[in-house]
């Protein structure tokens, strides 16, 4: 399979972002992504998608939306809609009707930063998602970078340490995010795990000193998706939407944080009697199968078995597992950066049922 590295949620000044779409562009191309999808507030911006190319490289640009229900107080539930070809915000009102017409429309929807702790200090509130009655999304916003920043605002001085010391602010999907996911795939039902980085390009001031808070392109080198296509992009629109959106909705991706060390390259496959399976797919139990795992370098991984860490190892970049168990697999890697323990690789599950 051909791995690319895609951001997917990221706004303009279309809605409360404070860059342009050339911008998004430029920074994308520096930070060695493969595409973009632009998530503006309630809008979908016509005529921007198209595949750019500089110096022998290839840029995928698509625009998708954040769905939500601006009247609502407090904000909650928060959609990122990708792949409908129709602005969706008319519907934000009704969360189920909203996923109900994107599918209706032929598109993938995420509940974005389903974890979303306020910071009452600088008047944030808390936009978790709390609808959890509805039905048919694709999947969930495991990591999303800027909330975490968000969870560091617990006063003056954390703001300032971590608004200049972007290499500081993460750690890893919330524990409640996690435990939350598990939740929902133990009803046996896939639900697909991205990573965002929610990229406004923030102005920020320390008296005369005026800066961007995390420009576009410090976070398109962090907290990314990265996806497992069929076939190597072609610079055909068309099809490489088709291929970027066909691998979404099955799940053939990890999360990966790469500013401590690159993720590309990561593997995690079940070999079983018939075939090779890979993340997101669903194997027949009753057959011999091992899952192996691969890190592109030495750290602690750990394989999830239905919520609990059934096998770790520490310092090194392969394992391998006999399955003994049907249930829902996944992985997790954490390395040392900047002195503390920091999520680095997240897959999504091999469905073993």
């Amino acid at each position: 399979m051909h791995e690319i590295t895609i951001n997917l949620h990221m706004h303009t000044v279309y809605s409360d972002g404070h860059g342009t779409h050339q911008e998004l562009i430029d920074a994308a191309f520096k930070a060695g992504l493969d595409a973009i999808i632009v998530t503006d507030h309630n809008i979908w911006v016509q005529g921007l998608e198209q595949v750019h190319e500089r110096d022998g490289r290839r840029l995928v640009v698509m625009i998708g939306e954040e769905v939500h229900n601006q009247v609502r107080d407090p904000q909650k539930n928060h959609l990122l809609v990708f792949g409908a070809e129709r602005e969706m915000a008319a519907y934000a009102s009704d969360p189920q009707q909203l996923i109900d017409q994107v599918r209706k429309s032929g598109g993938l929807c995420f509940l974005a930063h389903p974890v979303d702790p306020p910071a009452p200090k600088f008047n944030q509130d808390d936009l978790s998602w709390v609808s959890w009655d509805v039905r048919g999304y694709t999947g969930i916003e495991l990591w999303n970078a800027m909330t975490e920043f968000k969870s560091h605002l617990t006063g003056y001085l954390p703001a300032i340490r971590y608004s200049l010391n972007f290499d500081q602010v993460a750690h890893g999907p919330f524990p409640e995010t996690l435990k939350l996911w598990d939740k929902l795939l133990a009803t046996g039902q896939p639900v697909v795990a991205v990573g965002g980085s929610d990229a406004h390009a923030l102005p920020g001031s320390l008296g005369p000193i005026k800066a961007t808070l995390f420009p576009y392109e410090k976070h398109f080198q962090a907290v990314n998706t990265h996806l497992l296509l069929d076939q190597p992009l072609t610079g055909i629109l068309a099809k490489d939407k088709k291929a970027i959106f066909t691998a979404l909705a099955a799940g053939h991706a990890f999360i990966g944080y790469d500013l401590p060390a690159p993720t590309h390259g990561f593997h995690f496959n079940a070999h079983a009697e018939d075939r090779t399976y890979t993340m997101g797919d669903r194997v027949d139990p009753d057959q011999s199968i091992t899952l192996q795992i691969g890190l592109p370098r030495a750290a602690e991984c750990r394989l999830i078995h239905n919520g609990e860490a059934i096998r770790t190892s520490q310092k090194r970049n392969a394992l391998v597992h006999k399955v003994d168990a049907s249930g829902v697999y996944r992985v997790e890697a954490y390395l040392h950066f900047k002195g503390k323990r920091r999520g680095w690789i997240f897959s999504n599950p091999i469905y073993i049922l």
